[in-house]
């Protein structure tokens, strides 16, 4: 039986993706279920699996743009594809034991001695390779890399979440820019890896003039369309202020690690602003409404898109119904999303229907920014990193851990007096957190 393997539809408003990458060959076998290959479209990157399993045959080539439903290969379900066979376990080197020393005998009189032999040279005892550590938690696509290359895991250094490693890791480790990871006992047994590297012909030399041209992804391209549109169709305008984030900072030092314990995550900073931008968006609903011709849509309900940078570029999943969400409930929906995003498992419903964006570019080291407007709503809040700065409170100079914070907002909806009430209201509900619980 022949089974045609087809691009997935990912939403109405998607029409063609580019395939970006088959993981199997032409000819291979594979498993139901087993990642096939990847493709991007405008807003989202998935994975596409095997409905059955077979032989696959290739029918278009990585780099191709296809319409969705297109068949891009088939299976062949009568050619039995063989069972995966589990890693074998890394086996202990044997360390040979040396033979008994054979009891000295007197020789004979009539005999004479043989010349005593020299003794063998001692044997250096090859060093325990260490086991490769549990592949479970990284992404599909770091997995398959690191099995392609034939690298050893234990060896790449994680920049991810807990040290996990990252598609960006392998890759700085194959080109030689990552010092491998080391545990204790390891001084004896690594070699030192180069620091710098060899040129090679594609390095361009000094004093020539070189140029690469890449086209742009299609998530880019949409990305450049939709922050141009931004610009262009709104009457965008910026309001700043400064938020004193000493309470905030105390409630999570004193709360992280019986927050941690009860529900098994770390309680964020982002949870603390959602909250606050709901309590404000209550009494703000210009900021949360958005102008559809002559009309204004007002939303009677709280979806907060967060943005989040990925590899190929940034994305706003949303936190529905953020209003009825506890921190624990936030905080989760976030992880899960950067989950989403790292094994290219979101989907367009999760960027869907946001009503309001919070952008925080403090966590890459930004000071102060003016965010664009993620159309069509009408307001965007960015926050920024945290600095200790000298303020005056009661007429004394002290020093505190400050942050910048920035509304942009549609100036033909809401006029400069709500814009800047709307952030002095999520100041006030962020430097007293406890009127976020108390709803006051």
């Amino acid at each position: 039986m022949i089974i045609e393997v087809k691009v997935p539809s990912v939403g109405e408003s998607v029409t063609e993706a580019l395939l970006a990458q088959w993981f199997k060959s032409d000819g291979d076998t594979v498993q139901k279920d087993e990642p096939l290959f990847e493709i991007e479209t405008d807003k989202v990157t998935l994975e596409v699996v095997s409905e059955a399993a077979g032989a696959l045959a290739i029918k278009v080539q990585e780099g191709e743009t296809v319409a969705i439903g297109a068949v891009v290969g088939t299976i062949d379900t009568a050619v039995a594809p063989k069972p995966a066979k589990a890693p074998a376990a890394p086996e202990a080197p044997q360390i040979k034991e040396a033979p008994p020393a054979a009891e000295p005998q007197a020789p004979a009189p009539e005999t004479p001695s043989p010349p005593t032999p020299l003794p063998p040279e001692p044997q250096s005892t090859p060093a325990p390779s260490r086991p490769s550590p549990d592949l479970e938690g990284l992404a599909p696509s770091v997995r398959r890399l690191i099995a392609e290359k034939n690298l050893n895991p234990a060896l790449i250094s994680g920049s991810g979440p807990a040290g996990r490693i990252t598609k960006g890791d392998v890759i700085l480790f194959m080109e030689g820019l990552q010092p491998p990871a080391t545990s204790p006992g390891d001084a004896a047994i690594q070699k030192p890896v180069p620091t710098q590297l060899q040129p090679s012909a594609d390095t361009p030399q000094p004093g020539q003039e070189v140029i690469t041209r890449k086209p742009m992804s299609p998530i880019r391209q949409r990305i450049a369309s939709h922050l141009l549109a931004a610009k262009q169709n709104t009457a965008m305008l910026t309001t700043f202020n400064d938020i004193d984030m000493t309470r905030v900072m105390a409630l999570r030092a004193q709360y992280k690690d019986s927050f941690k314990e009860k529900y098994g995550i770390s309680l964020g900073m982002m949870s603390f602003f959602i909250k606050a931008c709901v309590e404000a968006l209550k009494e703000f609903p210009e900021v949360n409404a958005y102008i559809d011709n002559k009309d204004i849509i007002y939303h009677h309900y709280y979806h907060i898109g967060v943005a989040i940078g990925s590899e190929k570029g940034l994305v706003v999943p949303v936190i529905r119904h953020a209003d009825q969400l506890n921190f624990a409930e936030m905080e989760q929906a976030i992880i899960d999303f950067v989950n989403k995003i790292r094994e290219n498992r979101l989907e367009l419903s999760d960027l869907e229907g946001g009503t309001f964006t919070i952008s925080n570019g403090g966590v890459f080291g930004s000071l102060l920014s003016t965010p664009i407007l993620n159309m069509p709503q009408s307001g965007i809040l960015g926050m920024h990193r945290i600095e200790k700065r000298p303020v005056a409170i009661d007429d004394q100079i002290v020093i505190r851990p400050m942050m910048y914070v920035a509304l942009s907002y549609d100036h033909r909806i809401i006029d400069g007096r709500e814009a800047v009430t709307f952030l002095k209201r999520i100041k006030e509900c962020t430097e007293n957190p406890e009127r976020i619980m108390m709803e006051i």
